[in-house]
C-alpha cells in the first residue's frame, strides 16, 4: 500500500461499512449535460487522510460547487482500502487515487509487474477497474511515487544526479551513500530491496538508518545522520527543505500518477464531472503539487484556502 503521513484533520473510521450513508446523486434528476454544468447534482467527495489527499479533495469540492453541485465533504478517510470501499459501496461518489495504488492494492497485481510507462499503466488500471464500476478520468502528470533525495548541495558535491550515479557511489563509498528510510520502504519489494537489485548495489546495513518518514525531510538538509533519504516526489517538504530528487533513470519505482476515480453510475448521471476535472488534471504537475503541498506542510496554510487560491489563480472558479 502507498501510505503517507501528515494528517490535517481527525477522521475516525472504524470500518468502511460503518460510514454513514449519504446521497450519491438524485435518482429523480436527469443529470446534467457535458458542459461543466452540474446544477441540481448531489455529490459526495472523499479522500484519504494525508495532507496531499485532503488538499486534492478540497480542490474537487470547490470545483464541483462552482459547477453548481451540492457537495458533501467526506475527505480524510483513514487508509486506501477504506476510501476505496466507500467508493465502491456508493457512500462517496468520487476521490483522487494513484495509478500505482490502483494497480497493486485495488486490482491485486504485483508491483514488480507494473508497466514502467505511465500511460500504459493508466490504461491497464482504467480498463480493469471498469469491470468494478469505477471510472478513472484522465490522469495528471503529477507522480507521487517513491524517490531518493538529498540536499541539493550534497547531491552536487557527491556528483549524484541519477540513481545509477547513486549505485556507483554506494559501491565505491558506502558511507557517502548513507540512507535514511522508513521501515515500510526498507521491507517492500518495490522499495529498497528491489532498488538495490535493479541498480546493482548492496548498501551495508550500518549505513542505513530507519526513521519515521516525516523526520527524514527535516534531517536531510544537515546530512544528519544520512546523505540520502526516502521521499515521495510530490511532497511539499522537498521544496521547503531545498532537496533534490535523484532521477530514477531505470524507471524502477512504480508510477503513482494522480487521477480522479468516479463511480460509473455517478458519471452516467452527471457526465459533466469529466469536464470539471479535465482542466484541473492538466495543471497538476510534480512541481505544482510540491508548491501546493508546501503551503500546507511547511507554511501551515489551511487546505481549503490553498485549494481555492489554486483554482482562482488558474481561472477555474
Amino acid at each position: 500500500m502507498h501510505i503517507r503521513t501528515g494528517i490535517v484533520r481527525t477522521f475516525t473510521l472504524l470500518a468502511a461499512t460503518s460510514l454513514v450513508l449519504v446521497g450519491c446523486g438524485d435518482d429523480d434528476d436527469g443529470g446534467s449535460g457535458g458542459d461543466g454544468d452540474l446544477s441540481g447534482a448531489s455529490l459526495t467527495v472523499g479522500s484519504k487522510e494525508f495532507n496531499e489527499q485532503v488538499l486534492l479533495g478540497q480542490i474537487a469540492i470547490i470545483a464541483l460547487e462552482e459547477a453548481g453541485a451540492d457537495v458533501q465533504d467526506q475527505t480524510g478517510i483513514q487508509g486506501s482500502e477504506n476510501v476505496r470501499a466507500a467508493l465502491t459501496s456508493g457512500e462517496i461518489d468520487l476521490y483522487w487515487e494513484y495509478t500505482g495504488t490502483g494497480y497493486t492494492v485495488h486490482l491485486g497485481h504485483d508491483a514488480a509487474d507494473a508497466p514502467t510507462d505511465s500511460a500504459e499503466l493508466f490504461d491497464q488500471v482504467a480498463t480493469e477497474d471498469a469491470e468494478n464500476g469505477v471510472v478513472w478520468l484522465d490522469p495528471a502528470e503529477a507522480n507521487n511515487t517513491y524517490g531518493i533525495a538529498a540536499a541539493a548541495d550534497t547531491a552536487e558535491e557527491l556528483g549524484v544526479e541519477t540513481l545509477t550515479d547513486y549505485a556507483a557511489l554506494a559501491n565505491k563509498d558506502p558511507e557517502a551513500a548513507s540512507l535514511c528510510a522508513a521501515a515500510e520502504f526498507l521491507d517492500r519489494a518495490d522499495g529498497w530491496p528491489g532498488l538495490e537489485k535493479a541498480y546493482g548495489f548492496d548498501l551495508p546495513d550500518s549505513q542505513i538508518a530507519e526513521m519515521d518518514e516525516d523526520v527524514i525531510y527535516a534531517r536531510l538538509p544537515q546530512s544528519d545522520p544520512c546523505n540520502f533519504g526516502e521521499v515521495f516526489e510530490t511532497d511539499g517538504r522537498i521544496v521547503g527543505n531545498d532537496l533534490q530528487v535523484i532521477e530514477d533513470d531505470k524507471s524502477f519505482f512504480v508510477k503513482y500518477n494522480i487521477a480522479m476515480t468516479v463511480r460509473q453510475e455517478t458519471l452516467d448521471q452527471y457526465p459533466a464531472i469529466e469536464d470539471v476535472f479535465a482542466p484541473i488534471s492538466e495543471l497538476l504537475t510534480n512541481e505544482t503539487m510540491q508548491e501546493l503541498n508546501a503551503r500546507v506542510d511547511v507554511d501551515e496554510e489551511f487546505p481549503e484556502d490553498v485549494a481555492r487560491d489554486f483554482l482562482e489563480q488558474n481561472d477555474l472558479i
